[in-house]
C-alpha cells in the first residue's frame, strides 16, 4: 500500500493540514496518510510545544472518522530528537509491505539539506511537496520529487496559538471537536 507520511509538530493540527492531506488522497498519489506527530523537530524551538500526547490526541480528533487517515506516535518510541531518516528506516523495516512517501511543504523542503541523511531520503522515497508562497523548490535535488498545487490556506499553528493567548476566536481555523478540546483543556493559554 502507498502511504503518505505527513510529518509535523501539529501544534495544533488545523484545516490547512487536513485540506492538503485530503487533496493528496483525492489525487490518488497515496492510498492512506499517516500523520506522524513529531515529539521534537531538531530544527524547531520546543518551548511553545504542547505535550506530544496532547498533540497526538488533537490530531486523532481532527481526523476522527476519515478511515483514509490515521495519526501515529511512532516517533515517540524512537531516539530524540526526531530525524525523518531514522523514522523512515524504522517504518520501512517494520512495514515492508508498504511503500512510503514523504509529504512536506516547500518551506520545510527548503531546509532538506540540513536534515540528517537527507540524501538517503531523496534517493529512497517519493517526496510530495506542496507549494508555500515565497519558497522556491529545487527539484534538481532528486528524481523522486513531485511538486503539488494543493489548495492552500494561509493558516499557521503559530498564529492560532497567538489568537488563543489573546483570547480571540479560532473558529473556522480548526475542526470544531479540536477547538472544543483546546478550550476545555486550556491548551496554549500561557
Amino acid at each position: 500500500m502507498q502511504i503518505g507520511l505527513f510529518f509535523g509538530s501539529f501544534n495544533p493540527i488545523h484545516h490547512a493540514h487536513l485540506i492538503i492531506a485530503n487533496h493528496i488522497l483525492n489525487e490518488g498519489l497515496v492510498e492512506k496518510i499517516w500523520f506522524v506527530v513529531s515529539p521534537h523537530n531538531p530544527l524547531k524551538e520546543t518551548t511553545s510545544l504542547l505535550n506530544e500526547n496532547q498533540r497526538l490526541h488533537l490530531t486523532r480528533l481532527a481526523i476522527d472518522a476519515d478511515t483514509r487517515m490515521q495519526a501515529t506516535d511512532i516517533e515517540f518510541t524512537l531516539p530524540r530528537p526526531s530525524y525523518t531518516a531514522v523514522t523512515l528506516a524504522h517504518l520501512t523495516e517494520k512495514y515492508p509491505q508498504h511503500e512510503f512517501a514523504v509529504i512536506l511543504g516547500g518551506d520545510s523542503f527548503q531546509n532538506i539539506q540540513k536534515w540528517k541523511n537527507y540524501k538517503y531520503i531523496l534517493e529512497n522515497y517519493n517526496i510530495l511537496i506542496y507549494n508555500r508562497p515565497g519558497f522556491k523548490i529545487d527539484i534538481s535535488l532528486g528524481n523522486n520529487i513531485q511538486v503539488l498545487n494543493a489548495p492552500l490556506l494561509e493558516i499557521s499553528a503559530t498564529a492560532i496559538r497567538q489568537l488563543i493567548r489573546a483570547k480571540k476566536s479560532i473558529r473556522y481555523l480548526l475542526p470544531e471537536n479540536v477547538i472544543e478540546e483546546i478550550e476545555k483543556s486550556g491548551y496554549f493559554r500561557k
